[in-house]
């Protein structure tokens, strides 16, 4: 099995101090992972802040339209997360691999026993250290309709060397969010085109509120059954709405 392919993970008794290497950190918190896999586990979400890309039906703008956040570096990231005795550790972004400072951070929180879910829009590769990578092409459905960005977001969105990359050397989710019926035929061709095995598919559907993943997930299940993928939840939409540190 490869290095960084998923296993179980043990806390080592050591702990080395990271390099004064920095990334733009928007929110570190606890809270259950909402989606995919291990949805209902409790973990520590790690955000950064900034993006290449600009969905127009992102849940976190203060990442990529309104990028916020303070640079830290990556040893008082760490002692953050270590605070809580939590074992799963999920990055997230924005894109949090447009930060070089994520492989030191990565290296840093496996080796103090950390269980890693990296998730990303598939972009960008770096040679980090994860359990999990939690991909999340963008489908067209997510070009915004913005002059400053939509041929920008066009160009970029899609990247199957990268995702060859990862899908090489890392154990995959992929989470394709949905907000039409209409938007399934792209996927479908997609998934076909990539040769990604059905029961690594899930499907998201596009929602900011409980009543959205409730009317979406209703025509979603029988789509995702019918193909053999799977439906994922959106359990801090649920529980919450599209609310921070949640």
């Amino acid at each position: 099995m490869a290095e960084n392919a998923l296993t179980e993970t043990r806390p080592t008794s050591a702990f080395s101090t990271p390099r004064e290497e920095s990334l733009r950190i928007s929110e570190v918190y606890v809270a259950d992972q909402g989606e995919g896999r291990y949805a209902g586990t409790p973990s520590v979400f790690v955000r950064t802040t900034g993006c290449n890309l600009r969905c127009w039906f992102c849940d976190t703008p203060y990442t990529s339209w309104d990028a916020e956040g303070e640079t830290q570096t990556v040893a008082e990231i760490v002692a953050q997360v270590l605070k809580y005795d939590v074992e799963h550790v999920v990055i997230t972004g924005g894109e949090p691999l447009i930060q070089p400072g994520i492989v030191a951070l990565t290296k840093y929180l496996k080796q103090a026993g950390r269980f890693l879910t990296i998730e990303t829009a598939g972009t960008l590769f770096r040679p980090l250290v994860a359990d999990l990578i939690s991909l999340s092409p963008k489908m067209s459905n997510s070009t915004p309709d913005d002059e400053q960005w939509n041929q920008r977001h066009d160009q970029l969105r899609h990247a199957p060397t990268v995702i060859e990359q990862f899908r090489s050397q890392f154990v995959c989710q992929w989470k394709f969010v949905i907000d039409q019926p209409e938007d399934l035929a792209e996927v479908d061709a997609y998934v076909s085109s990539m040769n990604v095995p059905a029961d690594e598919i899930w499907l998201m559907p596009q929602s900011r509120s409980a009543e959205e993943v409730q009317e979406k997930t209703a025509w979603l299940h029988s789509e995702a059954d019918s193909r053999g993928w799977k439906l994922s939840p959106r359990l801090h939409i649920e529980k919450f709405g599209n609310v921070r540190g949640k």
